[in-house]
């Protein structure tokens, strides 16, 4: 009998110009919390894609249960009791939550000669499911109508429904709150409780020492080593990670905010749960950080300036002019940039590459004669942005769909730069990504605000709120409960303004 209720042994996997993992191991043992490790690209997804079914491996073992097993599809995985949590969640927004959780396996019963669904059945369980992650829904109601972070609490009841053996979460923190991260945790320890082993992806380094029993950490590919979580700190794991040290999680700032470049007066949404009465200004040169909880309507209010959304009042004024926004090309336009939240629903075109994602917000500016596009020109464009951005990446005309998370981010906040805006919003730029590339990133957005680009950065990681900003505007609950200093704020100050209820 083994120690371990899952081995990995030498698995390898190879896709068109690049080999994605060579000879990776991973071994967990049964009732434990197991993270996963490494930069983006390191092959963590790609491991866990081959265990679940969505990827074939090219060559090594899978030992479950003390048994050799192939692993033909995702269906096949389920009912051996392996599920996973996806970091981009894939839900079907206008069916009921008790739907997207049995979403191909209904309980049926007969009815004369003929099997039909049981609904009562189906919604009965899900209420009990719901109950043990904590969530007090309507099993009725339609998944579109939740948060990012409540969908994702689906998904996890979703796994505990098929009575998984192994979990995996990939980045599962990555939409969510403090306290939301603390009611995961509270799920996690239930299942681990249980006997069931998580294996869990993750970049947050707080969480992975706070949560897990072992950490597996790879890197390009390749297997680095297994640790007790005991046994690692920070500065360990991130060594370890990217081969090197990083001595400052956040690179110095040179930027000198100057005159205002945008006001906003008595923003109010047309949607009366929005945001309502907003008003501040964002200086030339400045970064301005945007704190809040999930809920506090942040991306709803930038959607509103970026013309996503109807505005009932309320004036914008940019550059001593009253402009209005109807649509994000009066945005664009104007020279205004939005990198949106969920970079899979509204950011990435999975299906076109590289050269067409980079390309597509600034085509305007390579037409040549009015209706012919320079190639030549948007080619030599997109590869500078890729040096610029570290992407990782065998061609500019491979799939976007093909990258990693972080990988596909980069490629998005190359398309804004390609466009050379004045005023970029950042939404969650570095959400699911290593601290090797958010360091990358937040050194371009250093560079930028030095240039003289107003930035407005929403984050829900205090400490990058905190070491990325010059100025942090609170919300809650769609109004503004205060603006402090970054210099002089506390992580306290903050949340006690994120839940003053006005």
């Amino acid at each position: 009998m083994s120690d371990y209720i899952l081995q990995m042994k030498n698995i390898s996997k190879s896709f068109p110009g690049v080999k994605a993992l060579d000879r990776v191991c991973l071994n967990v043992r049964p009732g434990t919390v197991h993270a996963l490790m490494g930069e983006n690209g390191a092959g963590k997804s790609t491991l866990m894609k081959c265990l679940f079914g969505i990827y074939k491996k090219d060559e090594g073992q899978v030992i479950f249960n003390d048994e050799e097993v192939d692993i033909k599809d995702t269906n096949d995985a389920l009912h051996r009791g392996i599920a996973m949590v996806h970091q981009e969640l894939q839900p079907i927004p206008d069916r009921s939550i008790a739907e997207n959780i049995f979403c191909g396996r209904y309980p049926m019963k007969s009815v004369g000669p003929i099997q039909v669904v049981d609904h009562a059945r189906m919604y009965k369980e899900t209420e009990d499911l719901l109950k043990e992650v904590n969530l007090d829904f309507n099993p009725k109601v339609k998944l579109g109508t939740l948060s990012v972070s409540q969908m994702q609490s689906v998904e996890i009841a979703k796994a505990v429904s098929v009575n998984a053996k192994i979990v995996i979460m990939d980045e599962p923190t990555s939409s969510l709150t403090e306290n939301e991260v603390e009611g995961l945790f509270d799920i996690i320890n239930k299942l681990r409780s249980k006997g069931v082993s998580i294996i869990y992806i993750s970049h947050k380094m707080e969480e992975i020492l706070k949560i897990s029993d072992e950490v597996t950490i790879m890197r390009d590919g390749t297997y680095v080593g297994t640790w007790p979580a005991g046994e690692l700190t920070t500065d360990l794991i991130i060594q370890r990670m990217v081969g090197r040290e990083l001595t400052n999680r956040f690179p110095p700032r040179s930027n000198v905010p100057g005159e205002v470049v945008l006001k906003v007066e008595n923003f109010t949404s047309i949607d009366p749960r929005s945001f309502r009465d907003v008003s501040f200004e964002l200086k030339k040169g400045e970064i301005l950080g945007i704190g809040g909880l999930v809920g506090a309507q942040r991306t709803e209010l930038m959607e509103g300036l970026f013309g996503v959304r109807h505005i009932e009042s309320g004036t914008v004024t940019y550059k001593n002019e009253t402009i209005k926004i109807h649509h994000p090309r009066d945005a664009i336009k104007k020279g205004i940039a939005l990198l949106t939240e969920d970079r899979r629903a509204t950011g990435i075109f999975g299906v076109l590459s590289i050269s067409d994602n980079v390309g597509v917000a600034s085509l305007d500016k390579y037409i040549d004669y009015g209706v012919v596009l320079n190639n030549k020109k948007l080619d030599s464009l997109v590869k500078d942005n890729i040096d610029k951005m570290s992407i990782k990446t065998p061609s500019t005309k491979t799939q976007i769909q093909s990258l990693s998370g972080g990988n596909q981010q980069k490629v998005i906040i190359a398309r804004w730069l390609a466009n050379d805006p004045e005023i970029l919003i950042l939404d969650e730029p570095t959400r699911g990504i290593d601290v090797g590339a958010k360091y990358e990133i937040y050194t371009i957005i250093a560079d930028l605000a030095k240039q003289g680009k107003a930035i407005i950065m929403i984050s829900s990681e205090m400490p990058e709120l905190i070491g990325m900003s010059d100025r942090i505007m609170v919300m809650c609950e769609g109004r503004v409960t205060g603006f402090v200093d970054s210099k002089t704020t506390t992580q306290e100050e903050i949340m006690s303004l994120a839940t003053k209820y006005m």
